[in-house]
């Protein structure tokens, strides 16, 4: 059996792990409205360091069908770990997320995680491991899931939102049985950033969970609650937005990682250049 402070570890997504230990009590939100559907991508994705060593690359896998879209993000860290979060969505007026599995494991991560949830059936499941050699652990049972859950659409809620439009909005976490946390989106300030020669402007966000009175109880019984609860993400806020850039931990205590935006360049090796000239 796991001692509460495994319990208390990260358990599911990429800005979720940071409210595990928070206890849900605030009024439910209402779904995020649809301004820019979406449709097929392939993006390609890098995460660094804090000292800009690149640890993982990634894609960003997305095919829009005509009730959903189906979407998934890969991280192929350079030690072996893998993080596979997919998520299935509908588009009709408003953003609502229909399933969400995540698969997480490997020596950068405290935790061995394989969970899954389903808003028709209202079935979840969860697969956990302390480490890479700790006993299995299997909870499965059903939770009603409201409609401004947004496990795994965070990036998408961003680019949907109004300009210095504040948000409010739902995650389930895992610790290991699901909890309902809310989650606030806030605009903090305009910063230009660079696209080749181009100045263009992004509205940086910052993630916030709201924590309950509990929190205090748990950060003394760990003795290592982190500092600031705050994950930041900057969506590029003129015309049509797009992501550009996050700051912040893949689960909670866990190290500060940046992931930015790759772009595809043509191999320079010789064999490519007399293929060019044929």
């Amino acid at each position: 059996m796991w001692q509460l402070k495994d319990k208390m570890k990260a358990r599911i997504g990429i800005i979720t792990a940071f409210a595990a230990i928070s206890v849900y009590t605030a009024v439910q939100a209402q779904p995020v409205v649809v301004r820019f559907t979406e449709g097929t991508v392939h993006g390609f994705l890098v995460l660094r360091s804090g000292a800009d060593e690149t640890i993982a690359q990634g894609e960003l896998l997305q095919v829009a069908y005509k009730d959903r879209v189906d979407s998934r993000f890969i991280l192929n860290f350079k030690d072996g770990s893998l993080y596979d979060e997919r998520v299935s969505f509908s588009q009709r007026r408003v953003f609502t997320m229909l399933s969400y599995q995540l698969i997480q494991r490997g020596p950068s991560f405290p935790d061995t995680l394989d969970v899954s949830m389903d808003r028709k059936t209202g079935e979840y499941q969860v697969r956990s491991r302390s480490g890479t050699d700790g006993p299995e652990e299997l909870i499965a049972g059903r939770l009603e899931l409201p409609p401004d859950v947004y496990n795994g659409m965070i990036v998408t809620v961003l680019r949907n939102l109004e300009r210095s439009e504040h948000e409010t909005v739902q995650y389930v976490t895992f610790m290991p049985k699901p909890k309902l946390v809310e989650l606030e989106l806030l605009p903090v300030t305009d910063e230009t950033v660079l696209v080749g020669d181009l100045s263009k402007q992004a509205t940086q966000y910052v993630l916030k969970p709201q924590v309950g009175s509990l929190v205090h109880f748990f950060g003394s019984l760990m003795g290592k609650l982190p500092a600031d609860f705050r994950y930041h993400f900057w969506i590029l806020s003129e015309g049509v937005p797009a992501f550009v850039r996050f700051d912040g931990p893949l689960y909670l205590n866990g190290p500060s990682w940046r992931l930015e935006l790759l772009s595809p360049q043509l191999s320079e090796n010789p064999d490519s250049k007399v293929l060019l000239q044929k």
